[in-house]
């Protein structure tokens, strides 16, 4: 009896020792950089996955998040993965599946549906030693060229918050859409804005982008605080080398859900911004 019960103490010591000795299976997470480029079509939604891959692992991405799990080797690295728009977390049209580089084994092995909760599974196997680059394209149709998309069919632009009595935002809206306009920075001088995308999530956050006659993107990020008519308010702040501006920012809408022009007026207390843009 008593030798029987050494036996399995010394079995239960002998099975966590291995436990302890074999490596977890490690878990890398990062969350998808906005595209800042404007080549892809209007109401097309597209991320490219860049990835820098040891051995093999399994990437999911669910909306702009990508989760990889480590079968092997070490860990993967991002490679300057992007998205023009999360991916659609509701049943998704045109989906497409592309393989722009890699240097052995990858392949789709789970498309987004209910199922997965609209999550896009990848398998990389690569068995080439050290570190080899792999890039994968996933591509779906948005509401229309140009347009907004969102659960539901077209936004409702928000509703009174019952429990404050404030403003409440409550839709997924993505556009982006040629156009043309000015911003104008005290002491700066005028610079020409082109293409223009507009982000606006669940929780009423925005992010606006503009292409400009410069090279380099400017963006605005901030919170949908209202609307009037067909014109939603936002109180939105510059990226960190716009010297910190701040101000409202005013998006039109048109009956076909198209944004048609913004403005904003922005300033810091010292430095002012104008900002003026039609579509075209």
């Amino acid at each position: 009896m008593l030798r029987a019960m050494r036996t399995t103490k010394f079995s239960r010591i002998g099975i966590a020792l291995l436990a302890a000795a074999l490596p977890a299976m490690a878990q890398v997470q990062f969350r998808i950089a906005r595209m800042t480029r404007n080549d892809v079509p209007a109401g097309k939604g597209q991320c490219d996955i860049r990835l820098q891959v040891d051995n093999e692992v399994e990437v999911a991405v669910h909306r702009d998040m990508v989760n990889i799990r480590v079968l092997s080797g070490q860990n993967p690295r991002d490679d300057g993965s992007e998205c023009n728009a999360p991916l659609p977390d509701r049943d998704i049209q045109g989906f497409n599946y592309e393989v722009k580089e890699s240097r052995n084994e990858i392949r789709l092995i789970e498309e987004p549906s209910r199922r997965n909760d609209f999550t896009a599974i990848v398998h990389i196997r690569d068995g080439a030693g050290g570190y080899g680059r792999y890039h994968f394209r996933l591509s779906w149709a948005m509401a229309g060229p140009g347009g907004f998309s969102g659960p539901g069919g077209p936004p409702d632009f928000g509703r009174r918050d019952d429990r404050g009595g404030g403003f409440a935002w409550n839709n997924v809206i993505h556009f982006s859409g040629a156009g043309r306009g000015v911003s104008s920075l005290s002491g700066s001088g005028p610079q020409r804005l082109f293409d223009a995308n507009v982000d606006i999530d669940r929780g009423g956050k925005i992010q606006v982008t503009f292409r400009t006659d410069r090279g380099r993107p400017i963006m605005f990020a901030g919170d949908v605080i209202g609307k009037d008519g067909d014109t939603l308010k936002a109180d939105v702040a510059a990226d960190d080398r716009m010297l910190r501006l701040r101000g409202p920012m005013y998006i039109s809408v048109d009956p076909r859900q198209n944004v048609y022009r913004i403005s904003l007026e922005a300033t810091n207390g010292r430095d002012n911004l104008r900002v003026n843009w039609d579509r075209r």
